[in-house]
């Protein structure tokens, strides 16, 4: 079906918030728009716009805004960089140095780093203009963006329903022109469900691509990742090669092989996609999801890519328990500090509680025989590699919900036994260190949106970005809201 209105009461955008971010960019650059203009229209559209979806959050002061868009203005005619004259709003998950960073918690309701993220750091280095943080649930937990300290961030499409997460301020401040393009992160699909649900284009990559960090723990918490989102996937390849690289403080990164945006201009030759669907009735899923994604795959089939059904031979519920195991390794010890501590826990949600609570009694053993299901799994993946060049998925299992629904209960009749178990559909690629992207795939009769996730191999990310454009060239519905 067509893309329906939003529901929101919210103005067309004006056209400089139209303009993807590559033509922005190129815009400054050639001096056909001022810095000043165009981060002018950007907050305009925040402040008309932004009070309806709460997707935006510590904006910082439009004078303060507008003096560096001055400064960058006196600067132009030298060399800039890619994002140069950019407004950008980081994921409130990011440090920001001298910006509040909340983590979406009551305990930092007032942090305010000292350091940038390392891809933070290179956002700003690429002359970007960094204009506040994008909302988040607790501590990234939970792919339903809500908070106690900024509140809830609603879908882009109907206010009724959640934004998901957690990087659903991201996706939604993207749907409405809010910003150009936008950086997510992602664990157990926190960059690709939010951008699923808000009809944008979000892209997980591979494992190292994009170093992360700084942070306590460099060598084992490995399955959450940064990334890029955006309305095209040409704004999430500009984004991407700022983004990634080796840095020296993350030693399980590694160099780029190239520019992705430059990879762009090389179509895809087509290819096989391995669709696993429910996986033979293993995941379920909300009557309607299949058919959309099955539809998406019809126009890739267009694309000169063959699609074809299949259900590799793995326990995978196994794989779902080392996933649970793995997550509660890195994220429950992680948080374990501010359990600690008498005056903190009271502030902490059920759900980060219950990753720490479980992640304390973990043992040595078990969390090494999650690590050889995962490994395990990655030789799978190798060998469906062997035969197929993409793997498709779902998003999500179910369409967006209620907004004060924190997470589904049950999935087509099956109960769910933790917060997250409905998105087990986004761990076969976290466990994998695959790249995956989030494509677009419409709409149903009630008008929620839905995504389908297309799955490379290891260290693919071009391959993958290549075919997310092949199929956006099919679209019968621009992306965004």
């Amino acid at each position: 079906m067509m893309r329906p209105a939003t529901k929101h009461a919210v103005p067309p955008a004006g056209d400089i918030c139209r303009l993807s971010a590559i033509e922005l960019a190129d815009a400054i650059r050639r001096q056909k728009l001022s810095v000043r203009e165009v981060v002018t229209a950007f907050l305009d559209r925040i402040e008309a716009v932004n009070p309806l979806v709460n997707a935006i959050v510590s904006l910082r002061d439009r004078s303060d805004i507008l003096r560096e868009a001055d400064a960058a203005d006196s600067r132009r005619g030298g060399e800039t960089g890619t994002l140069f004259g950019l407004p950008i709003a980081i994921k409130d998950l990011a440090s920001t140095t001298g910006l509040r960073t909340s983590f979406g918690s009551p305990i930092f309701a007032d942090f305010v780093p000292q350091e940038d993220d390392f891809f933070v750091e290179r956002i700003r280095d690429a002359g970007a203009i960094i204009i506040g943080k994008t909302n988040v649930p607790e501590f990234g937990l939970g792919s339903n963006t809500y908070n106690n300290v900024f509140g809830p961030t609603l879908n882009a499409f109907d206010p009724a329903l959640t934004a998901g997460g957690s990087s659903g301020g991201a996706a939604v401040a993207l749907a409405l022109d809010m910003v150009p393009v936008a950086d997510g992160s992602d664990f157990g699909g926190s960059l690709r469900n939010p951008a699923g649900w808000n009809n944008v284009y979000g892209f997980r990559p591979s494992q190292g691509l994009v170093p992360g960090g700084p942070d306590f723990e460099v060598f084992h918490a490995q399955m959450g990742v940064e990334g890029p989102m955006g309305r095209n996937v040409a704004d999430m390849a500009l984004l991407l090669d700022v983004q990634a690289g080796y840095h020296p403080q993350a030693p399980l990164s590694y160099e780029k092989p190239g520019s992705f945006l430059e990879g762009l201009a090389i179509p895809p030759t087509g290819g096989r996609i391995a669709w696993f669907g429910d996986l033979g009735g293993h995941l379920p899923i909300e009557a309607g999801i299949l058919d959309l994604c099955e539809a998406a795959l019809g126009r890739l089939a267009g694309q000169s890519f063959a699609v074809e059904p299949l259900l590799p031979d793995f326990d995978f519920e196994a794989l779902w328990h080392a996933f649970v195991t793995l997550r509660q390794a890195s994220s429950g010890c992680a948080l374990k500090v501010h359990y600690d501590d008498p005056s903190r826990r009271g502030l902490l949600k059920p759900e980060a509680i219950w990753e720490i609570e479980n992640a304390m009694r973990l043992t040595a053993l078990q969390i090494r025989a999650a690590s050889v299901i995962r490994t395990s799994w990655h030789r799978t993946l190798l060998s469906i590699f062997d035969r197929f060049d993409l793997i498709a998925l779902p998003t999500a299992q179910v369409f967006p919900f209620e907004i004060g629904t924190h997470w589904p209960s049950e999935v087509a009749g099956r109960p769910m036994d933790s917060y997250h178990r409905w998105m087990q559909v986004s761990a076969f690629a976290t466990l994998g260190g695959c790249p995956a992207v989030n494509v677009p795939v419409g709409f149903d009769d009630k008008g929620r949106p839905m995504g389908m996730q297309l799955i490379g191999r290891p260290r693919g990310d071009l391959a993958v970005l290549r075919a997310a454009a092949a199929y956006e060239a099919t679209l019968p519905w621009q992306a965004g809201a």
